[in-house]
């Protein structure tokens, strides 16, 4: 209603009731303007009351809701179900035009206002996870690997020489992949152990020799990543955009789900701050806890954000914005800042109890304290029965005895302890390939040993298993419980009988 509306409703009912009514609806309006003029996220996490209520009148700004409004297009945001239209909240044109996905629509003025609306918000999240230095992004409607894509594609646009991507080896298909479909080559690097530790870091000197091998005007990026599976640990980000800079290669950052450790995020911010960063991807579903599908792609500069946008052709869903936008409404500054620090508190707790749980079987946790996301536990001991065999290939019944006792996530990873890898030179026909090894995989043409461990070979079989942000300790309780009946099952013989129906010696604890 308007305000002149409020001074009619006063003969009507007592006037002492119609202002109440006119206070909390200004009260309602100052959080509008506040964020109309803020840009950021609320001080107070918004009720669902009032993101509707937003959502309502910005949907009203969209022509499809248009009284009275005649339609003779061909896209005219025409929705036949009633139940998907108010999925939707009305706001049915998507976003984006055919040259830019950031850009405005005539259309759909309100639609194309939420989306700079949640572009602002999202820099702010960004930057009040550790990242100040991130000064443009955009909230795209793909997931990360397929971000990462268009990023590349940008940059070619861009840097139209270059050919090759130099790729610190992570055994996470989507974001090798995204390099084959960019219609690049990967450089594949491979990681080194670090002394000390039970983890694996990454190779500057391999990087430097790959680049100058191929010539740095060749190489389209150097491409990084900071969350990933234990015992891989954070790419040295801040070492190789010093890098980077010094050999004028763009750089970029897969950052899936590192926007929600205070670690990834400080190490892309020292990368921003010391060397070369030319943008830097994460998920949506990953660190705002929303529905799978979108991404926000961030810079320390507007000029590649912006390419990605222009490069997205035709218009987009606005699914994966407007989740996120409701979410971080919903959150505020104090709700997304208090679950980054209840995830990093639970995963320090977690780390202990899994150590604990891990001795009592006979086990341990593996030593990479530069992972504060991914945990692992040796599982080599479970690999050896009582005459002394090792029969490691078994391992995996440990993954499927969890996911049937309803635990989602950990992965069981099977290495082998020893040198024996394929090499493979940067002009090697695909076919022509020959992968030696007991766990191999080619993907796209390239050859990996120990596909998901991260190198060609690695001392032990292993689990990993994450404190992601939303994980109550609840649940992970619950996974240690389930974790612990499965060992011991397995210890009992469970899932290593011989075709003849007898099971092995059982193993010792």
């Amino acid at each position: 209603m308007l305000p002149q509306h409020f001074d009619l409703l006063k003969g009507l009912v007592n006037p002492n009731y119609v202002e109440q009514g006119a206070q909390a609806r200004n009260s309602r309006s100052k959080h509008f303007t506040a964020l109309f003029i803020q840009r950021r996220l609320p001080d107070v996490g918004w009720k669902e009351d009032d993101i509707q209520a937003l959502l309502d009148e910005m949907a009203s700004f969209d022509t499809n809701n248009f009284e009275g409004n005649v339609g003779v297009g061909e896209r005219e945001g025409r929705v036949i179900s009633d139940l998907v239209r108010r999925r939707h909240f009305g706001l049915t044109h998507g976003i984006g035009r055919s040259g830019d996905v950031m850009a405005e629509q005539p259309k759909a003025a309100g639609s194309s206002l939420l989306v700079q609306l949640t572009r602002y918000l999202a820099l702010d999240a960004i930057r009040l996870a550790g990242i100040k230095a991130a000064k443009a992004c955009a909230v795209l409607p793909a997931a990360t690997g397929l971000t990462m894509t268009l990023v590349f594609l940008a940059l070619r646009q861009m840097r139209p020489e270059g050919k090759y991507v130099v790729w610190s080896r992570i055994d996470q298909k989507s974001c090798f992949k995204a390099i084959g479909a960019a219609g690049l080559k990967p450089i594949v690097v491979e990681l080194k152990p670090i002394e000390g530790t039970d983890a694996l870091g990454t190779d500057l000197e391999g990087m430097r020799s790959a680049i100058e091998q191929v010539g740095a005007d060749e190489v389209l990026c150097i491409c990084t990543t900071t969350s990933t599976f234990a015992p891989r640990v954070p790419d040295f980000i801040d070492e190789v955009a010093v890098m980077a800079q010094e050999l004028q290669v763009p750089h970029v950052i897969n950052n899936a789900y590192g926007l929600q450790c205070s670690k990834c995020a400080h190490l892309v911010e020292t990368g921003c701050r010391r060397g070369r960063v030319d943008a830097f991807v994460q998920s949506t579903d990953k660190n705002f806890m929303v529905p799978v599908g979108g991404a926000i792609v961030a810079a320390p500069s507007a000029a590649l954000v912006d390419k990605v946008s222009g490069l997205y052709p035709g218009r987009a869903s606005m699914s994966p914005v407007l989740d996120l936008f409701i979410t971080l409404l919903s959150l505020g500054a104090p709700g997304w800042t208090g679950l980054l620090q209840e995830r990093k508190e639970n995963a320090k707790w977690f780390e202990e109890r899994l150590g604990t749980v891990s001795s009592k079987l006979g086990l341990r946790v593996l030593k990479v304290p530069a992972n504060r996301i991914s945990f692992c536990i040796d599982l080599s001991p479970l690999g050896r029965s009582t005459d002394g065999a090792e029969d490691m290939d078994h391992l995996t019944f440990l993954g499927s005895a969890l996911f049937t006792r309803r635990v989602s996530g950990p992965r069981v990873v099977l290495c082998t302890p020893k040198p024996g890898a394929a090499t493979l030179d940067v002009e090697t026909p695909a076919d022509t390939i020959k992968v030696k090894g007991k766990y191999q995989k080619v993907i796209d043409g390239t050859p990996f040993e120990c596909y998901g461990a991260h190198t060609n070979f690695y001392p032990c079989c292993y689990l990993t298993a994450a404190c992601a942000i939303g994980a109550s300790r609840k649940e992970m309780d619950a996974f240690l419980e389930r974790l612990e009946a499965a060992v011991q099952d397995y210890k009992n013989g469970a899932g290593r009988k011989e075709k003849s129906g007898i099971a092995k010696p059982a193993l010792g604890s």
